[in-house]
């Protein structure tokens, strides 16, 4: 049976563990070859071998921080000379760093700009070109449903986030008409281990959290690689330059 993502070659960024883990597992369920890109190399390996083993894919990996030009570039580089080609690029690396705004140090607002959106210009950089002289590419960001709500101490997260939102946008119009659609999906809370550690030591803050999602719990990953897969494939050919929420309804509109 023909999976949808048949012989399209993906990298996942972020991919060694939580949402990223879980977009990449879908992308495999879906016929995928994969490059997985994370800090974390050890975690790297280990879900590399897990997603060899599971849906018995081609996957390669690139360790390395993403905020870092050569390291973006080397994950591209590494997707070309495994597989020839780039088809989907989901750009899910970040992390927030989530505090009250005067608390935040000039460290941390760097290091949350620099994970949450250095990340994605330079990947985005990198593969364009690659996709461009195809005619064809899937590019996917993970945004955050909080740019839309305002989320207590979610600021300088949103700084970052915010700005994934409006390169998706500018980036879309500019290669619209080069085969390309790029897109963001925003999740509100979701049910990650950073999630699952906040509710054991910060209750009350998760409480907040959930508080504002209509159907009263965090998103689980799977929710938002199911998304993530669709915006990948040629499903979505019609859809472009979005913001798509994962979200319990927690903005609507």
């Amino acid at each position: 049976m023909t999976r949808k993502l048949d012989n399209q070659v993906a990298v996942v960024t972020g991919a060694a563990k939580g949402i990223g883990l879980a977009i990449a597992d879908r992308l495999a369920r879906d016929g995928a070859r994969l490059v997985l890109a994370d800090l974390d190399a050890t975690a790297l390996a280990g879900a590399k071998d897990r997603l060899i083993s599971q849906h018995g894919v081609a996957v390669e990996t690139c360790g390395g921080d993403l905020a870092e030009q050569s390291v973006a570039e080397a994950t591209i580089a590494a997707a070309m000379a495994r597989f020839g080609k780039l088809d989907i690029l989901v750009n899910n690396a970040g992390g927030g760093i989530i505090k009250p705004f005067a608390e935040h140090t000039p460290a941390t607002l760097k290091t949350t700009i620099d994970r949450n959106l250095w990340t994605v210009l330079w990947c985005c950089w990198c593969a364009l070109p690659k996709m461009r002289a195809a005619g064809y590419g899937r590019i996917v960001n993970i945004g955050a449903d909080s740019v839309r709500n305002g989320l207590w101490d979610h600021a300088a997260y949103n700084a970052a986030k915010g700005g994934v939102h409006a390169l998706t946008t500018g980036l879309a119009r500019e290669y619209a008409r080069d085969g390309i659609t790029i897109n963001t999906v925003a999740p509100c809370a979701v049910n990650t281990p950073q999630m699952v550690e906040i509710t054991q030591k910060a209750p009350a803050l998760a409480a907040k959290f959930v508080s504002v999602i209509p159907l009263g719990r965090p998103a689980e990953m799977e929710e938002v690689a199911s998304m993530v897969s669709y915006l990948s494939s040629a499903e979505a050919s019609f859809v472009t330059g979005q913001v798509i929420s994962v979200n319990g309804g927690s903005t609507m509109l």
